[in-house]
This record gives C-alpha cells, sequence and structure tokens, in this order.
C-alpha cells in the first residue's frame, strides 16, 4: 500500500459487491478530498453533484445519507493507513526507521495539500454520526497500539531512548504529528512540518 494512496483514495472493500463500481469510487473520491480540505461539515452532496455532474439521486443511491458516506471514508482510510503500516514493518529495519516511515505518512498528505481524514475529523468529533466517530476513535487507537509495539522493540533493542510509557509516547507522537500538520497548513507548509519531524526523532534516536 503506498503512502500517496492515504491523500487520493480510499479502500472500497467495506463496500457491498453490487454498488463498488466506478460511479462509487468517484464519489469517495471526491468525498475524501472534500473532508480533508475543508472538514466533514462544510461540504454537502451538492458540492460533489456539482463537481461530478451526477444527480443528488445518483448520490443517495450509491449512499443514502452524508452519514452512511461519511462512515465509509473514514473506515477505508483506516484500513488503508493500516495497511501502509504493515507495509512498513514487511519492509524491516530498526525503530528509529520504522518512526520515521511512520512520520512520512503524514508528510505525504501534507505535500498533497490535505490533512489526516481522521485527524480533521477529530476537530468536529462531537458533532460526527455515531459510526463515524467510532472509526475515527479506532483509527487513533490502531495507530497507538502499533506504535506502542515500536517503542517497546527500540527500548529493548538500545535504538529509542524515552522516558515512561511506551504507550503514552505512541500518544505523544500521534499527537505531535496530527498537531504539526495543523499548524503547517496555516503556517510554514512542508517545511515547518519537516523541522518538528526532525527535532521529535532526533530525541528519540539512541546515537551510537
Amino acid at each position: 500500500m503506498s503512502s500517496a494512496s492515504l491523500g487520493s483514495m480510499v479502500n472500497r472493500g467495506d463496500m457491498p459487491a453490487a454498488r463498488r463500481n466506478a460511479t462509487a469510487t468517484r464519489i469517495l473520491d471526491v468525498a475524501l478530498r472534500l473532508v480533508q480540505v475543508r472538514g466533514y461539515n462544510a461540504f454537502s452532496y451538492a458540492d460533489i453533484s456539482a463537481e461530478l455532474r451526477i444527480t443528488k439521486a445518483s448520490l443517495h443511491h450509491h449512499f443514502r445519507t452524508k452519514a452512511e458516506l461519511g462512515t465509509a471514508l473514514v473506515s477505508g482510510y483506516r484500513r488503508d493507513f493500516l495497511a501502509a503500516l504493515d507495509e512498513i514493518d514487511r519492509r524491516g529495519g530498526d525503530a528509529p526507521a520504522k518512526l520515521a516511515a511512520y512520520a512520512a505518512l503524514y508528510l505525504q498528505v501534507l505535500r498533497a495539500d490535505r490533512m489526516c481524514l481522521c485527524g480533521i475529523l477529530a476537530a468536529d468529533f462531537e458533532t460526527l454520526p455515531k459510526a463515524m466517530r467510532r472509526e475515527v476513535t479506532e483509527f487513533f487507537r490502531a495507530n497507538e497500539v502499533w506504535l506502542t509495539g515500536i517503542f517497546e522493540h527500540g527500548r529493548l533493542a538500545g535504538t529509542l531512548r524515552f522516558d515512561g510509557d511506551p504507550g503514552l509516547m505512541a500518544c505523544v507522537v500521534v499527537s505531535s504529528l496530527e498537531g504539526a500538520l495543523l499548524v503547517a497548513r496555516s503556517y510554514g507548509g512542508v517545511r515547518s512540518f519537516e523541522a518538528v519531524v526532525k527535532k521529535l526523532l532526533d530525541g528519540l534516536r539512541v546515537r551510537s
């Protein structure tokens, strides 16, 4: 799974087979971009209808409600992101290398002039449908579980240095990267984000 997919598409595997077609794919791609750029509450079916030049009735045929569309987006994004983490594991490398590869996933999204889907949805969390909130929560939980394993391995291997619980450090990394994306979007751009990532990772890496 290429990290580029995190800024341009979502996994369609959660869609019923009868609805897994070209139109549904285009709807998901446009909706993903709109949410990553504007936020969930700032786009409507009218925006998608106008961009794709299809009727609202056609949109409702594929996704009956905006909540259903939003849930499909988050579920697919989470699966794509976790697939990217699996790819990092398959490539191997030490804990610092895996942390750098993890941060690169966020950088790829920023380079596409977007935000992490779940990060931007977290800002509107209380206004989201329940199914979407569950998916957003699971996204962050799954990321922290994966990162906790990296920190545990890095400490045992002597390649990472940090105080306290590995799970807490996992939370710190996720929060830092999500926050750095928000700041970079409004000020500093890619250079700002890269500087934050370098400072974060340098502080964790054990120098040989």
